[in-house]
């Protein structure tokens, strides 16, 4: 079978440029040239956005070296004491490869994502953190979002398009990254795993029921609360960089279409074909949101 490379039909290849980036990749860009359509028919006004965090609207790597999750800011920082580095590293090292085999089906995976996460927030809560020292440690860290953020968050608000982000990390410190960004805006929400702090304002548990990577689906059905409020708008741009994020969407009410986009970060050669069958547009090891950005721009009738 040969893969699209570029895009779509020559019309919309210079309404949409981006798209015929080196690190687009698509299986049917005619499928993706219908689901655009239908959009804009529709109008941005039925249009929401639900992405991932980690690795999806943050970046993997910068100059070579990887970039912190919502975890590792926290694992890497003055909070945690040496020999709980140790064995939050020795987690990783352990889980990480698992969750990201290809060879592995989720059903095989999913019970070793509960472990890794159980422990890594039994391992954090020892720790005692403390809530007023959050800001610091994220300040200090070297989390970054993609190049081009700026112009995604502020499109989005500007047209008040909803922005669910859906994370498996950690929702203090999510939003401690995007409060200093300058972009949590008032569109956006965020489904995550929320710390609980005693009346000193110490860590003494996580709230509510684990969100890891490949369990979205029963956090996005226990929320339909927020679908609910939203089912005047069922076109959908959905963002992940796993397999495990395409469940994000499940409850969404009476969804028309659903525009699916994935970064493929690491790994490429054994999770490309994968990353095809299941996303609309893959994006290799690009670490802008130059491609999201432009659809967008499309999507409200910003292009010519």
């Amino acid at each position: 079978m040969t893969l699209s490379l570029f895009l779509l039909d020559p019309l919309s290849l210079t309404k949409i440029p981006e798209l015929s980036n080196p690190s687009v990749c698509m299986k049917d860009p005619e499928r993706v040239q219908a689901i655009l359509e239908s959009m804009v028919k529709a109008g941005s006004n039925t249009v929401q956005v639900i992405s991932d965090f980690d690795m999806t609207l943050t970046r993997f790597a910068h100059n070579g070296k990887r970039c912190p999750t919502c975890h590792n800011i926290l694992d890497n920082s003055m909070l945690i004491t040496e020999d709980c580095k140790v064995k939050l590293k020795n987690l990783l090292d352990k889980y990480y490869p698992i969750e990201i085999d290809s060879t592995r089906s989720i059903a095989e995976k999913l019970p070793l994502m509960v472990e890794w996460w159980t422990q890594a927030h039994e391992l954090l809560v020892q720790q005692e953190i403390r809530k007023d020292k959050l800001a610091i440690v994220v300040q200090q860290s070297e989390a970054m979002l993609r190049e081009d953020f700026q112009l995604f968050f502020d499109h989005l608000h500007e047209h008040s398009i909803p922005l669910l982000i859906f994370s498996a990390g950690i929702g203090d410190v999510l939003e401690e990254v995007i409060r200093q960004a300058g972009v949590f805006h008032p569109n956006v929400k965020v489904f995550s795993n929320y710390m609980d702090f005693d009346e000193c304002g110490v860590l003494k548990a996580f709230k509510g029921v684990l969100i890891h990577i490949y369990n979205k689906r029963e956090g996005a059905l226990l929320n339909t609360g927020h679908f609910e409020e939203l089912r005047a708008r069922p076109n959908v741009v959905l963002m992940g960089d796993s397999l495990g994020d395409l469940t994000m969407a499940d409850g969404v009410q009476d969804m028309e279409n659903i525009l699916k986009i994935g970064f493929l970060n690491d790994k490429v050669d054994e999770r490309k074909q994968s990353y095809l069958d299941s996303y609309d547009i893959v994006l290799i090891k690009d670490e802008t949101l130059v491609v999201p950005n432009a659809l967008l721009l499309y999507l409200t009738g910003k292009v010519n």
